[in-house]
């Protein structure tokens, strides 16, 4: 196995990590910085998340210099992404950080791209993350970042950025579902 998809692997493993922190009564307490109270908790578990979503352009990083693409890093990289996005915002809808329809319409649009992508590996196609997903998970990431910090910069200017970041997350994900699906409509028009 590569390095790049020995780091996809590790930001797998972060997510049980992420959960326990934001989960598990640890009675850390709250703490304030730059005028906004949190829990110590979802510092720190917004810390590993963003240290996890790093890693993400780690491992494109070196799978492209490197010329170390494979058919495992174009799976396991998107999944990787997903699993993490998703694990982040069911938290953050029951901490009542975000609203659990936008959560449901983004995980939706998860498990339906990974269908397709699953029809198409069937077919001998493996199709690797575009332009318009990496932007997409990038919004996931700024906007899941920004809520488990309640905001935190933002709060000072009276700026609702977190709730902005979590509409362009979710404007970005419909319309690289869309074209997933719509680059790829010949699946289903020849499926027999």
């Amino acid at each position: 196995m590569n390095l790049p998809n020995k780091i996809t692997i590790s930001r797998i493993l972060l997510i049980p990590v992420f959960l326990i922190i934001l989960l598990v009564n640890f009675s850390w307490g709250e703490m304030t910085l730059l005028g906004v109270t949190l829990p110590v908790a979802h510092f720190i578990g917004a810390l590993i998340f963003i240290l996890a979503s790093t890693t993400d352009w780690i491992d494109g990083y070196y799978a492209r210099k490197y010329n170390l693409v494979t058919d495992l890093g174009k799976f396991l990289d998107p999944l990787a992404d997903k699993l993490l996005v998703s694990s982040a915002l069911i938290v953050l809808v029951d901490f009542g950080l975000a609203p659990a329809w936008i959560t449901i319409a983004i995980i939706a649009r998860e498990f339906a791209v990974t269908g397709l992508r699953l029809v198409l590996a069937g077919g001998g196609e493996v199709v690797a993350a575009n332009m318009l997903g990496k932007i997409k998970t990038w919004a996931q990431i700024v906007a899941i970042s920004v809520l488990l910090l309640h905001n935190m910069i933002f709060e000072i200017i009276s700026l609702p950025f977190d709730d902005i970041a979590l509409w362009v997350a979710l404007i970005f994900t419909v319309w690289s579902g869309w074209d997933y699906f719509a680059k790829n409509k010949q699946v289903f028009v020849s499926s027999k």
